[in-house]
This record gives C-alpha cells, sequence and structure tokens, in this order.
C-alpha cells in the first residue's frame, strides 16, 4: 500500500529516534544536496565557512532538505517528480526511513517541522485531482501519516512554519504538473498562483494572489523574519518583455508588496524571469534573491530597494549565516556576502538550495 512509511532495518520504532543533536556534528550550519563527481548524489552538511562536515549518500537528485529544530535528523526530499523523502541520521549516516506519498500524489520537495520538531509537514501535488496538499506526519510514532489538508491551491511547492509555531505558510506555484508528462507545465494559460496562511489544522487564515495581469508569476521559495515577514522569490511564465518583479514581501494583514530590481525591470529580464531561492539575513535587514539562469544574485533592504549585486555562473542557493548571508552555485562554490569571505571550492555540482540549521 502507497503512503505507508518504509523502515529501514527497524531503527524507527516508535520512541527510538536517535537523540544526537547538531553540536555533536560540529554545529553545521547549512545542508544542501550535490552531485559528486562521480555522478551520484549526496546530502552535505557545511559549516559556515563553507567547508563539508559530513556527506550522506542520496538515491537520487535532491531538492531541498527540512533539519530537525534540535536533532541531528534531515529529511532529505526528491526534486520534483521525483518521489523519495528520506529521514536521515546526520551523525551514523543511516536512513532511517523512506517515506511514501499517498497513491496519486508526489511531494514538493520541501517540508517543514513543528516547532517541537514531533510534525513533519510535506507539500505534495494531488496531480490527479490538480490540486495541492499539506500531508502531516508524527514523528514521535515512526513517522506514521495521521492527516493531510489543502495547500489552499495548486501545485504547493516552499512552506514554513511561522514563527508564531502556530501557523504554516505556503507558496502555491500555481502551476499543474502530471508525473507523466515529467516537467511540463500544463495550465500555463489559467494557472493562479497565491500566498496562503494556514493553521496547522488546515484551516484557511490569509490569502493572497498576484494582481490579475501577473497570475503567471508563480510563488515559489520562502524565507521567514522572526517578526512575521515573508519573502517570496517568484518564477514568472509568462512573456519576457512583461517580467514583473521576482521578490515579493508579505506581512499578515497587509498587500504584497512587489519590489522591482530597477524602474525598466531590465534586471528581472537579464535574471530569465527566474528567481532560484530567497533568504533573509540574521540581523534582519538584507533580501537576496539568486538568478541561476543569469548568473547573478540581488540584495534588497527590507524597504524593497536592491542595495547590492552579485554576479556569479549559476548561483542558486542562499541561506542565513551566523555571519551573513550565504550563497551556493552549480559549479560547486559557497560564497559569503561579506567582500571579506573567502570562497570555496567543492567538486560537486551544488543543487538548488542551502537550508540553514537553526542554532539550538
Amino acid at each position: 500500500m502507497r503512503g505507508r512509511r518504509r523502515f529501514l532495518g527497524g531503527l524507527l520504532a516508535a520512541g527510538a529516534l536517535p537523540a544526537t543533536g547538531w553540536a555533536e556534528l560540529g554545529n553545521p550550519e547549512f545542508l544542501a544536496a550535490a552531485r559528486r563527481a562521480t555522478g551520484d548524489y549526496a546530502l552535505f552538511g557545511l559549516s559556515g565557512a563553507g567547508t563539508a562536515l559530513f556527506q550522506l549518500p542520496l538515491p537520487g537528485r535532491g531538492h531541498a532538505a527540512a533539519a530537525h529544530p534540535s536533532r541531528a535528523l534531515a529529511v532529505a526530499f526528491a526534486r520534483r517528480p521525483g518521489r523519495f523523502a528520506l529521514v536521515i541520521d546526520c551523525q551514523s549516516g543511516k536512513s532511517l526511513a523512506e517515506l511514501s506519498a499517498p497513491e496519486g500524489r508526489h511531494f514538493s520537495g520541501h517540508g517543514a517541522f513543528s516547532r517541537d520538531g514531533d510534525l513533519l509537514f510535506t507539500g505534495e501535488n494531488a496531480y490527479d485531482e490538480g490540486r495541492g496538499m499539506i500531508g502531516v506526519w508524527d514523528m514521535r510514532d515512526g513517522l506514521r501519516r495521521v492527516a493531510e489538508f489543502a495547500s489552499g491551491g495548486v501545485g504547493p511547492h516552499d512552506l514554513r512554519l511561522m514563527p508564531d509555531g502556530a501557523s504554516l505558510v505556503v507558496a502555491n506555484g500555481g502551476i499543474e504538473t502530471h508525473p507523466e508528462a515529467g516537467r511540463a507545465k500544463l495550465n500555463l494559460a489559467t494557472m493562479r498562483p497565491n500566498l496562503s496562511y494556514l493553521s496547522l489544522s488546515g484551516d484557511l487564515l490569509e490569502q493572497h494572489e498576484p494582481p490579475a495581469e501577473w497570475h503567471q508569476l508563480s510563488t515559489r521559495h520562502l524565507a521567514l523574519r522572526p517578526d512575521g515577514l515573508v519573502a517570496l522569490a517568484c518564477q514568472w511564465q509568462g512573456d519576457m518583455a512583461d517580467v514583473p518583479p521576482l521578490l515579493v514581501l508579505h506581512r499578515r494583514g497587509e498587500a504584497l508588496q512587489f519590489c522591482e530590481a530597477d524602474e525598466d525591470r531590465m534586471t528581472e529580464r537579464r535574471m530569465r524571469g527566474y528567481a532560484g531561492s530567497v533568504a533573509i539575513a540574521a540581523a534582519g535587514e538584507e533580501i537576496a534573491i539568486t538568478g541561476p539562469r543569469g548568473g547573478l544574485a540581488l540584495v534588497f533592504d527590507t524597504s524593497g530597494r536592491r542595495v547590492a549585486e552579485i554576479t556569479e555562473p549559476d548561483i542558486c542557493g542562499t541561506a542565513a549565516g551566523r555571519q551573513g548571508l550565504v550563497f551556493s552555485t552549480g559549479t560547486g562554490r559557497v560564497i559569503g556576502a561579506a567582500a571579506t569571505a573567502r570562497p570555496v571550492s567543492h567538486p560537486v555540482n551544488w543543487d538548488n538550495h542551502l537550508v540553514a540549521i537553526a542554532p539550538v
């Protein structure tokens, strides 16, 4: 039966989750998936300086990961339309379990833990129904799937736990897909992306859509500030002559704020209408989006004004490090935003995202 969790080696018996914390692994700051020089795939733990502290094999190309808030556990998600989601003990390197999405679903590539780490929320595409779902898995009971609810739209991609610990924010990209069609986008003419806020039991609390003329602006990736400010990285699916801003800011109860890189949006065209990742610096005053197709990253202040630009081939991952914003590239580099930071090169191709591990 699909939808059952598959135990590997009996390691996830109820109450037997490893208690090892991130400190025992050298306090990594980031997780990142990559393709190694051997052609296989792995999940890496990286220090704040960009050095590799550990690497764990993956069965295929990874996308993003969810880091447990206290234990040295991570859930690594496949790149869509891949289907694996592995729970990994990052100290032993053992795969504790493989989650299986229910029949007619696949994971979106992202997930989020509850504040106490007891629950895992997974973004899912119910592709035969053309709607998005959020799966809920109980970490205390052998990763049993205990609930699911609608994501508030089509094609949920990224999701995050809000700072209140009682709600989720979900980027419903609006793009309908189906595994039989690979990565084809099936509804570009009628897509309706949105940003949705949901209670942890699935109640729709608030929802916002781009203006009708920008209905092809797919909402993709999220970053949060402790005061609830949401930063949203978008990908334009329409005519490049009409590309809108790719960074959106939002506070609950307010309208979406679209942040132009420049008045004629020439920079958005240089990015080819594609923002790959987004991060808010730990100090909360800078927001970065990356443009791997254009080979540049942009840094904005919280008023939405562009303040810096980084030019680097295939730059896509970004996350808030303890010493500032950090970026990763498909060419294997890890780059700090500070002028004094020395890039670190690895013999890998980093995938789309850097995932920050919250200090505990």
